[in-house]
């Protein structure tokens, strides 16, 4: 499985094969381990080990404590990226902002509403193409200022079916 992981500015492609991790082309030795009943995760890469605890998450968004430092982290699968991607919701964006359909599909649900505050990777709408439904998420933190399409309306690709504005 292929996951792209976003630190700051940074993104690495991180490609999970059963033991077999590959970091941006090179393969490593990694391991994870959850210590139960507690937020802290150990991780151990090439031979380094660094203990970090989940502060948060929320979608794909998560925030991390590593060393006394709070880092937000996006984790993306390689299939919600270019879903994202598609709907031309690339980077994270202060302002304006408008959601469209990566493909022509049906609207299912709408999952926010006028006024609503959103985070980065927070579920927006969810779409049905292809016999699948995708679930459309916030490239960035904002506020809904406009719901452009209501439930079982189809959309042509490229349609834009809602618009975030900054947050205040």
């Amino acid at each position: 499985m292929k996951y792209f992981v976003t630190v700051g500015e940074r993104t690495v492609e991180v490609v999970v094969d059963g033991e077999a991790v590959t970091v941006d082309g090179r393969r490593t030795v990694a391991r994870i381990d959850v210590v139960a009943g507690s937020p802290e995760v150990r991780v151990e890469i090439d031979g380094f080990a660094s203990t970090l605890a989940v502060a948060g998450r929320q979608g794909t968004a998560w925030q991390l404590v590593v060393a006394g430092g709070v880092r937000d982290v996006t984790v993306e699968d390689e299939r919600s990226r270019h879903i994202r991607l598609l709907a031309g919701a690339g980077k994270a964006v202060a302002g304006h902002a408008a959601l469209k359909a990566p493909m022509p599909g049906l609207v299912l649900r709408i999952l926010v509403a006028v006024g609503d505050s959103v985070a980065a990777g927070a579920p927006l709408l969810a779409l049905e193409a292809m016999k699948m439904e995708n679930e459309l998420k916030a490239a960035g933190p904002g506020v809904v200022t406009a719901v452009l399409v209501t439930p079982g309306q189809a959309v042509a690709k490229g349609q834009k079916l809602l618009e975030l504005g900054p947050q205040t």
